[in-house]
């Protein structure tokens, strides 16, 4: 008995490691959501969007059996974050977008930007409450009652793994605020980013057996598992080289 609760522990830092990396996606995209906002009802917004974040993965643990099964439900997330990330990343998109702000400047509208993060984060609500129950339910029964549709020890470890992301992600949207303002050009990456994890969405949905396009295990090999945390660090290593760094550029400026 003793050797399932070492598992179960063991799992559940996984869960929190793998709920670091995810949760610095979702901050990077609430972030970025929310830039365009005045300083005081930016970490408003940011507040609200911890909390629905909150919500949607706490309501996606008691639904989970239907979004396993629902295909449709996993369609719908993977179109939105493509969807949203293509938006930005396609020139034509950006400038329809930069002239709507020039119409728009004198003060944007606080709680579509809110909506707007609410979805965003329901989409990677999805993602992330997926590949956690993908591992817990890869542990063997506690003997304890079903909770939630699931042994109540693997919902409490998919639960306290989700609780510590949203902490992450509490603490990494403030700080990816200030990284944007210093590098502007770190948006583009974020929203290439979305679109990858919407694309990652797009796989578990054609590998769901009603669809059958893909292998049922595809998702959880390991050869999908290095492709898409390759291709992610890829995106953020190059983003992070190829963005403008506008603090140093001021100094440079400065000592002119």
């Amino acid at each position: 008995m003793d050797s399932i609760w070492l598992e179960y522990g063991w799992t559940l830092l996984v869960l929190i490691g793998l709920e670091g990396l995810l949760s610095a996606d979702n901050a990077l995209v609430l972030a970025v959501i929310a830039k365009h906002l005045p300083d005081d009802e930016k970490k408003k917004a940011i507040n609200y969007g911890i909390i629905m974040a909150f919500v949607f993965r706490f309501g996606a643990l008691f639904a989970i059996s239907f979004i396993a099964n629902v295909w449709q439900v996993q369609a719908i997330g993977a179109a939105y974050l493509i969807y949203l990330g293509l938006k930005h990343i396609i020139p034509a998109g950006k400038d329809v977008e930069e002239e709507a702000e020039k119409v728009d400047k004198p003060r944007q509208a606080f709680w579509p930007t809110v909506l707007k993060i609410g979805v965003a984060d329901l989409a990677f609500a999805i993602d992330s409450i997926l590949a956690a129950v993908a591992l817990a339910l890869a542990l063997p029964a506690s003997g304890l009652p079903d909770f939630g549709g699931m042994d109540a020890a693997k919902f409490i470890v998919v639960l306290l793994a989700g609780v510590s992301g949203l902490i992450l992600i509490k603490f990494a949207a403030t700080w990816f605020v200030k990284l944007l303002d210093a590098r502007p050009g770190l948006e583009t990456t974020a929203y290439t980013i979305v679109a990858w994890v919407g694309i990652k969405l797009a796989v578990i949905t054609l590998s769901h057996p009603s669809v059958g396009v893909l292998d049922a295990h595809f998702p959880h090999s390991t050869l999908w598992t290095v492709i898409f945390w390759g291709v992610l660090l890829a995106i953020a290593v190059g983003g992070w080289f190829l963005s403008d760094n506008h603090s140093s550029k001021k100094m440079k400026e400065d000592t002119k």
